[in-house]
């Protein structure tokens, strides 16, 4: 059977385009306000869509504060406001591996599980801003081997404290309440964290919340592969996202997995209109409102030029951008490559390429819900996806041609649920629930460890 797409949406509460915001009333409000998050919940359960996913970084205010409205209200503490006005979609909170501590995030998504009745997700992230450096008080960051290696202890006391209090401990019978034989204490000793003990609350409703990933390079690659059940990347081609899903599953298959059970969840940012050319106008309405100056000065920077070298409406200069390869920042690597894997065989302009939304980093797909449904469906079935995270342009005018116009034609293609059939995320995104290994001896055996 071919396999059936799953969708979540990036939310932010203008919307992905940079100039969204321009066109919406109340915009000093919106990174705020609750009722503008409640009303993307809303219309994204009706589409039936598998998850919210929002989208943080630690510190406080990051450049494009100052030009968008920004990500501003914790991740879980939105969440859990959301799980009380909504009924089946999962909630996918993004948190650092490398600051704070272990045990608070722990407690925080199982938490966010039991409010939800099974609809947390994890979403782990290795990334060290300046801003954020600078709010935790640290002078410099770490390493990419100390980060990963902060990862895997910090995903290790999570799942295990997860893993620590089986709700068969809880008796509730004579005077025994929790019965502390039955309890799974954690006692991690690394070298960047420490716990021991038991976490406050019982398993999860799911077993353990869903873990999703972002990143692209190898390191994360391999991590991923290892304890997280979905990964978020930025794939532009649909070679380069063959590749990756070809890579992680292999990945996946060498650690003793199941490769079905690591879906592979690229972002994707469709602009739709009922014509090609209606959709192009939207885009360029949109895009009227950015600053292009600023663009091409990001644009040039990602390729270790000036803005001088790369004119705006001459093809990019493909020669030249070879050559300052080794001028070009390290965070600007990967999206250097990925602009550049579209740009070189469109022959775009360096106007063309700004305005590829390079700040949000994602493929954008502009046109009808019969294109966008197709390219869906060929990334699909070309093995380069299990399904897409979607960005929205503007909320929750954007939102709303999806869930009307584009995923009607994924259902009547029998590629899209027609119903929630489930009531866990895990449900929704085809993961088997999990399972303590500790209880399926038990079970075999028939006694406790």
């Amino acid at each position: 059977m071919a396999r059936p797409v799953r969708l979540g949406v990036n939310v932010l509460a203008s919307g992905r385009h940079d100039a969204a915001w321009k066109t919406l009333p109340d915009a000093a409000t919106l990174s705020t306000d609750i009722d503008a998050f409640i009303r993307i919940a809303k219309v994204a359960e009706r589409g039936l869509i598998d998850a919210l996913f929002l989208a943080d970084g630690p510190g406080g205010l990051v450049e494009e504060s100052f030009t968008r409205p920004w990500r501003a209200l914790d991740p879980v503490t939105l969440l859990s406001g959301l799980s009380q006005q909504t009924d089946h979609i999962g909630l996918v909170a993004t948190t650092s591996t490398i600051f704070g501590h272990p045990y608070v995030v722990a407690r925080q998504i199982a938490s966010l599980d039991h409010i939800s009745k099974g609809r947390a997700a994890w979403n782990i992230i290795t990334s060290q801003t300046p801003v954020a450096l600078d709010a935790y008080g640290l002078d410099k960051g770490f390493s990419q081997d100390e980060r990963y290696q902060r990862a895997r202890e910090f995903a290790e006391i999570v799942t295990g404290l997860w893993d620590s209090v089986p709700q068969d401990a809880v008796v509730a019978s004579g005077d025994v309440f929790v019965d502390e034989r039955r309890l799974r204490p954690i006692d991690v000793q690394g070298r960047h964290f420490r716990a021991r003990g038991s976490l406050s609350a019982t398993v999860p409703p799911q077993g353990r919340p869903v873990i999703f990933q972002a990143g692209q390079s190898e390191d994360s690659k391999a991590f991923g592969a290892r304890y997280a059940d979905a990964l978020f990347t930025g794939q532009r081609t649909l070679q380069g996202g063959q590749k990756f899903f070809a890579d992680v599953k292999a990945l996946a298959r060498a650690n003793g997995r199941d490769p079905s059970q690591l879906l592979v969840m690229p972002g994707l940012f469709p602009i739709l209109g009922s014509t090609e050319a209606e959709a192009q106008r939207r885009k360029a309405d949109l895009d009227a409102g950015l600053d292009i100056g600023f663009l091409h000065g990001e644009l040039a920077r990602h390729f270790g030029l000036t803005p001088d070298d790369i004119p705006l409406d001459r093809v990019l200069p493909f020669d030249l951008i070879d050559r300052a390869e080794p001028n070009v920042p390290i965070a600007s690597r990967w999206p250097r490559a990925q602009i550049l894997s579209e740009a070189r065989p469109a022959n775009w302009t360096a106007r063309q390429a700004a305005l590829s939304n390079i700040i949000g980093g994602h493929r954008m797909v502009v046109g009808t819900p019969e294109q966008v449904a197709d390219d869906i469906l060929r990334w699909i079935d070309g093995d380069a996806a299990d399904g897409f995270n979607l960005n929205i342009d503007v909320q929750t005018s954007g939102l709303e041609d999806i869930v009307d116009h584009l995923i009607p034609i994924l259902q009547k293609r029998g590629r899209f649920r027609t119903r929630y059939e489930g009531r866990t995320l895990r449900d929704h995104l085809g993961l088997a629930r999990y399972t303590d290994p500790r209880d399926l001896a038990t079970r075999r055996t028939g006694t406790r460890d």
